[in-house]
């Protein structure tokens, strides 16, 4: 099963990194579009979202706006045990720094977020399959934190159409969003 995911992972990534930005900021802005409209997102007071890679849709402007929206908002911090915790920013410039990976995540001084106060969970992958079981990069944070810390939050996998694919290998652990939205 490892092996599968493997050769799924490096195709999809392979599409990722050839894809022209110009096509991928135009996706970023449908797909934004999209979360915008999404009924859990609109009554979603506080969302836990991400700062995205270079070649994944771009979260930049959906963190901007949600902030400016008066939601409250919570990005990940990777940490050495290969776990996440929910930091809360009000600011996505200035409370955020390159962390592990070269990823930008807030700042270790960030108020911790309570996890109970998060309505919603916004999760990046490599690839989502049709009955959305997600193929993060293989370090089973996302897996981890889903499983335990968001086991009961609604979660919503961001993509490129060219992400989905019909099935993936799942395994145990393997956690899947509850909502895909793609362009």
């Amino acid at each position: 099963m490892y092996k599968a995911k493997e050769q799924i992972r490096k195709k999809i990534l392979s599409q990722l990194s050839s894809q022209s930005k110009k096509k991928a900021l135009k996706k970023s802005k449908a797909v934004k579009k999209k979360l915008f409209s999404c009924n859990e997102f609109k009554k979603a007071n506080f969302v836990m979202l991400y700062a995205s890679k270079d070649e994944e849709v771009s979260t930049c402007e959906i963190i901007d706006e949600a902030l400016r929206m008066g939601k409250r908002v919570a990005l990940p911090l990777c940490t050495s045990q290969k776990t996440i915790t929910a930091k809360e920013i009000s600011d996505r410039k200035r409370d955020l720094e390159r962390g592990t990976y070269g990823i930008w995540q807030p700042r270790k001084c960030q108020k911790d977020a309570n996890l109970k106060e998060i309505d919603l969970v916004v999760v990046p992958a490599v690839a989502f399959d049709k009955k959305n079981v997600r193929l993060g990069r293989g370090k089973g944070y996302y897996d981890k934190f889903l499983s335990k810390s968001a086991r009961n939050k609604y979660s919503i996998g961001l993509a490129f159409d060219f992400q989905v694919v019909d099935s993936l290998p799942k395994d145990s652990h393997d956690i899947p969003v509850s909502k895909v939205i793609t362009a």
